[in-house]
């Protein structure tokens, strides 16, 4: 390999480390560390997420749709439920600001009723983008080829910190049960 092959291959590395430095939280989500900047991104970085999926979660089934990006923003639906029924629904944004992504979550009871207030919502903040995975502070999607795709989501309770895996497989059409 000649020189400049070799000094290009370095400089290609040292960027990469010099753009997203984030920290591991858990085994598969990572975190920023304060003085660190959040990566720059666009929506279209997560047009791999838009499709109809199924899976499992927290030992239940869930379903999730993402749209087509429009107007600088993506919208998905969450819905968990298991033989009792619905745990819950989540209203999902994904947007630009600032130059990078956010993941804004609001959750629903099975009555529909919002867990946090009228205008809160939980936001995930990208901490870290790969050509297949994009990383939230607390939430991973690490895309597996066109059909799946694998979530971690971090929970705390007390001063335990867990991490749970979310399995994806797209639905190739719309059923109902």
């Amino acid at each position: 390999m000649n020189q400049c092959r070799v000094a290009t291959l370095i400089l290609a590395v040292l960027l990469t480390g010099l753009t997203w430095s984030a920290e591991p939280r858990t085994e598969h989500t990572y975190q920023l560390e304060p003085d660190e900047i959040r990566p720059a991104a666009t929506i279209d970085d997560a047009s791999w997420l838009v499709g109809s999926w199924s899976g499992t979660a927290f030992g239940q089934n869930f379903e999730e749709v993402w749209n087509a990006p429009s107007a600088g923003t993506m919208i998905g639906l969450f819905k968990l439920y298991g033989d009792d029924g619905v745990a819950f629904y989540e209203l999902l944004l994904l947007s630009v600001e600032d130059g990078t992504l956010s993941l804004k979550v609001k959750h629903f009871s099975p009555d529909f009723s919002a867990w946090e207030e009228k205008g809160d919502y939980v936001n995930f903040r990208l901490v870290g983008k790969e050509q297949d995975a994009l990383h939230f502070g607390g939430i991973s999607f690490y895309k597996r080829g066109d059909d799946a795709i694998d979530g971690y989501i971090v929970m705390k309770s007390g001063e335990d910190t867990t991490e749970h895996h979310l399995k994806y497989e797209r639905r190739s059409s719309i059923h109902t049960d």
